[in-house]
């Protein structure tokens, strides 16, 4: 698979191209937008990177413009921003994904690999974007939770959706791809934060707390002594 990084901070875009080369992937920089758009249209790439704040031609352009050319590459769009508008903006305009730095490798790599396994069985994005257990789902492009607004806490009857932090999205994330099994803090703090992680000790506690907050405190168990698991409450 061929991707194109358009980055123009130095440090993030040897970050994801040594990471990616790691990973058995070839990859080529661009630092601008202009010249994104030119190596993109070309049909040379497979995936495009794109960061959204680009010189001489914005991440955003870059998009229309290659969507008005009918350049059907996928894009994953990289961005500070972090509101809902501009996710809105970038998925609505035709980006295929969307990541807010900053990221963790592991988050990159996932929807690189997600992208790539279209590509090879041609499945739409619709099925294999979201993640289900139950009546929960996780959008992976939009960080937004949809769930049974009863098992929140405080919620009426009928569908509920919440737009979760970075940190609540890679750890509800980590959740939804092992359901129904005992998970570490250990394990936990080195696929949320890094294994390099030296803040707080309890800083796994506040986020599966904050986790209960916002999809309901019985979705996660507590196994005392051993960590954490999702689970479906109505099983």
């Amino acid at each position: 698979m061929r991707i194109l990084i358009a980055e123009d901070e130095a440090r993030i875009a040897r970050f994801v191209e040594r990471g990616l080369k790691a990973n058995g992937y070839a990859s080529t920089v661009v630092e601008d937008g202009i010249s994104a758009l030119d190596l993109a249209s070309s049909g040379d790439f497979d995936l495009l990177i794109l960061d959204v704040g680009l010189p001489r031609m914005d991440g955003f352009q870059v998009l229309k413009a290659l969507r008005e050319m009918d350049v059907d590459i996928p894009i994953l769009m990289v961005t500070a921003r972090t509101g809902v508008d501009d996710t809105v903006q970038g998925l609505e305009g035709g980006a295929n994904d969307y990541i807010a730095k900053p990221f963790r490798f592991e988050e990159l790599l996932a929807r690189v690999k997600l992208r790539a396994r279209e590509a090879t069985t041609g499945a739409g994005a619709a099925s294999s974007d979201v993640l289900e257990l139950g009546d929960l789902s996780l959008d992976l492009r939009t960080r937004i939770a949809t769930f049974a607004a009863d098992e929140a806490r405080g919620g009426e009857e009928g569908e509920r959706s919440v737009e979760l932090s970075s940190r609540e999205y890679t750890m509800a994330r980590v959740f939804l791809e092992n359901p129904n099994q005992v998970l570490t803090r250990d394990l936990l703090l080195s696929k949320v934060w890094g294994y390099d992680y030296d803040g707080a000790s309890n800083v796994v506690d506040v986020y599966v707390g904050y986790l209960r907050g916002k999809l309901g405190a019985r979705r996660l168990v507590t196994v005392r002594g051993a960590g954490y698991k999702l689970v479906d409450p109505a099983a």
